[in-house]
C-alpha cells in the first residue's frame, strides 16, 4: 500500500537557474534553491521513491492530462523566457504505474483524464526546475509523474475531485509519493512597458497582492484552511492565480480539502520575482 509521506507548495521562477550564473543575479534566489534542497531532503528522509507535481506550466485544454513515461530525458528552452531558461538537460526516471492509476481513479469520479507515455511529450519547467534542484545533491532520486496544471477550462470542483483521485491511487498504489504543487501565490506579471522602471525581477506588481498573499500564509501556518478554502475562488481570480491555482486546489483535493487538519511550514520566507509572489511551503501530515 502506498502513502502520501510529503505534501508542499513550491516556486519554480526560472531566476532560480541564473541565480547560480556569473552575471547580475547570481545568488539572487540562494534561498529559494536551498528550500528545495531541504524538500528534497526531506521527502528522502520520508521515504519518498516518486514525486507527482502538479504543473502550471503545462496548459491542457481539453480534459485532465498525466505525462507518466517511463523516462524522461530531454534539453529543455522556455518558449516563455528562452533568455532564462535554455538548453538545460534534464533526465528523470518515471512511474507510468502510478500514472496511469491517477487516471482510472479520477475517470471512475467522472473527471475524465489521460495518461501518456509518449517520448516526444515533454516536461515543463514547472517540473523540471523544482525536480532539479530538489534531486540534484541526492544519493537516491525520485521517480517523476507531471499532472498538467494549467487548467484553461476547467472547473476547481473536477480539479479538487482529481486530487482526491490522486490520493486514491498514491494509497492503491506501492509508491511512497512526495506531491508538489508548482506555482506561485499571486502571478500578476508587470507589465511590460513597466518593468525595467519597477525594478521588474525583484518586485512584486500590486500590494493588494502581496497582502494578500501574506495573509494567506498566515492562515496556512495556523493551519485555518477553512477560510482559506472558502476565499481560494476569489484569491485565484483577483490575484491572478498561476494556472487559476488549479494546482493548490489538486493539492488540498488530495489532503481531504476542509477535512485537512495541518499546517503549512514555510521552508523559504515570500519573495516577489517578475511582479509575482513566490515561496516553498511544506504541509504537515498525519504519522
Amino acid at each position: 500500500m502506498g502513502k502520501l509521506v510529503l505534501a508542499a507548495k513550491v516556486t519554480h521562477v526560472p531566476t532560480m537557474l541564473l541565480s547560480e550564473m556569473e552575471g547580475p543575479l547570481k545568488g539572487l534566489r540562494k534561498a529559494a534553491i536551498d528550500g528545495h534542497a531541504e524538500i528534497g531532503r526531506r521527502a528522502m528522509l520520508a521515504g519518498a521513491d516518486t514525486a507527482i507535481v502538479l504543473d502550471t506550466h503545462w496548459l491542457v485544454n481539453a480534459g485532465y492530462h498525466i505525462n507518466a513515461n517511463h523516462h524522461f530525458k530531454g534539453r529543455f528552452t522556455s518558449h516563455e523566457f528562452p533568455q532564462f531558461i535554455r538548453d538545460l538537460d534534464y533526465e528523470f526516471e518515471g512511474n507510468p504505474a502510478l500514472g496511469d492509476l491517477i487516471a482510472e481513479k479520477a475517470n471512475a469520479k467522472g473527471v475524465s483524464t489521460l495518461s501518456h507515455q509518449i517520448d516526444s511529450l515533454d516536461l515543463e519547467y514547472g517540473t523540471i526546475v523544482p525536480m532539479r534542484f530538489m534531486m540534484r545533491n541526492l544519493e537516491r532520486k525520485m521517480k517523476v509523474v507531471s499532472v498538467g496544471a494549467m487548467c484553461t477550462v476547467h472547473s476547481h470542483e473536477s480539479s479538487r475531485r482529481l486530487g482526491e483521485a490522486i490520493m486514491e491511487a498514491i494509497e492503491a498504489s506501492d509508491s511512497n509519493v512526495a506531491l508538489i504543487a508548482s506555482g506561485s501565490l499571486s502571478h500578476k506579471i508587470w507589465p511590460n512597458e513597466l518593468y525595467a522602471k519597477n525594478n521588474g525581477t525583484t518586485t512584486i506588481s500590486s500590494e493588494f497582492n502581496r497582502q494578500v498573499d501574506l495573509r494567506v500564509l498566515e492562515l496556512w501556518q495556523n493551519g485555518d484552511f477553512s477560510t482559506f478554502l472558502k476565499m481560494l475562488p476569489d484569491y485565484a481570480e483577483y490575484c491572478d492565480g498561476e494556472g487559476d491555482m488549479h494546482d493548490t486546489v489538486m493539492l488540498f483535493g488530495a489532503l481531504g480539502w476542509d477535512r485537512y487538519q495541518g499546517r503549512g511550514e514555510v521552508i523559504t520566507e515570500y519573495f516577489p520575482s517578475s511582479g509575482t509572489g513566490q515561496t516553498n511551503v511544506v504541509f504537515s501530515l498525519p504519522q
